[in-house]
């Protein structure tokens, strides 16, 4: 069945697969993807703690074992200093995700999301487009297929839907189109028109994708969006905002698109001028920023690492 057909049906999916994640695997990319995504959802954290608890005691003192012993840890060191980072704050002291509107924006309390390593997303803006590694990270690395919520074909193409280990938004997930063909993270007419087609025609209502390119968040260089659900408007889809028909000013270059071959033409643009952007796609709507690149001297250190979620005026806080 399709991921995107049914909220209740994609919500018991989302909950059973992380459940058995859990219990089949037991390492450390596993047990740090379990507890971000519980600790997104209070329904799933008052599920899922108890083995997430003892699942934290057996790992670390296998580590510290092998530590003491002198042995190398078979283990991404990403995912070896999360978790002792996660270690030291303590399981108790970690609590479900908190959030607020203050006016029109929305603020979400999320310790867990600033363990987050940066990957690519922190280095040097040099354009939007890079040839595709295969060596580096990227979603078909064997080690990812544990992670795999859904894997079919949607909209008419192949794709595979994985957990985001570090999840801000609702049911959030990375929804990589055409994987096997290692795409770059480099927006095509082809995958633009797929996207709006799929948030147009789900059976689900709130199926909300965004898309941060090079210079605007993007970690991966993989071509993905990011798949949530959002059963109320995002702060950029608030109609008291000008690109939405209202009189107030948002305080980033937003525009607004319900035509799929206008969003194009603008995207096609901002290629042209290399200009980093985000985009959030909705069922017949697209909203796009332009933006200055993560790594500009304009921006705060806080800032920095923003992508289409903070764009949007949805904002996490450690």
């Amino acid at each position: 069945m399709p991921p995107f057909t049914s909220h209740a049906a994609l919500q018991q999916r989302f909950a059973d697969g992380l459940a058995a994640m859990l219990h089949a695997h037991h390492g450390l990319g596993v047990y740090i993807l379990v507890l971000a995504n519980a600790a997104y959802d209070a329904r799933l954290w008052a599920q899922l703690a108890p083995a997430l608890a003892e699942r934290q005691a057996e790992l670390a003192g296998r580590i510290a074992a092998a530590l003491r012993a002198g042995q190398s840890l078979d283990e991404p060191e990403d995912d070896v200093l999360v978790f002792q980072k996660l270690r030291a704050i303590g399981l108790r002291h970690l609590a479900p995700l908190e959030s607020r509107r203050t006016g029109p924006w929305e603020l979400m309390f999320n310790p867990l999301r600033a363990l987050r390593p940066p990957r690519i997303s922190g280095q040097t803006f040099d354009g939007l487009l890079r040839p595709f590694d295969p060596a580096g990270f990227h979603f078909n690395k064997p080690f990812l297929a544990r992670e795999v919520l859904w894997e079919d074909a949607l909209a008419g193409k192949p794709a595979r839907l994985l957990y985001n280990k570090f999840p801000f938004a609702r049911l959030h997930g990375l929804l990589v189109p055409e994987p096997l063909r290692e795409l770059p993270q480099m927006l095509t007419p082809e995958l633009h028109g797929w996207a709006w087609h799929l948030c147009a025609h789900a059976g689900m209502r709130g199926l909300c994708l965004g898309y941060n390119s090079f210079g605007a968040g993007a970690s991966v260089n993989h071509l993905h969006f990011q798949s949530f659900v959002q059963t109320d408007p995002l702060p950029v889809q608030n109609p008291r905002f000008v690109h939405n028909g209202g009189s107030a000013a948002y305080p980033l270059p937003c525009r607004r698109f319900t035509e799929p071959a206008d969003a194009w033409i603008e995207i096609d643009r901002l290629h042209a001028q290399n200009t980093p952007y985000n985009l959030i796609y909705s069922k017949d709507c697209l909203h796009l920023v332009a933006r200055v690149p993560q790594d500009s001297g304009k921006l705060s250190a806080q800032s920095r690492g923003f992508g289409w979620s903070e764009m949007a005026g949805a904002v996490t806080l450690f």
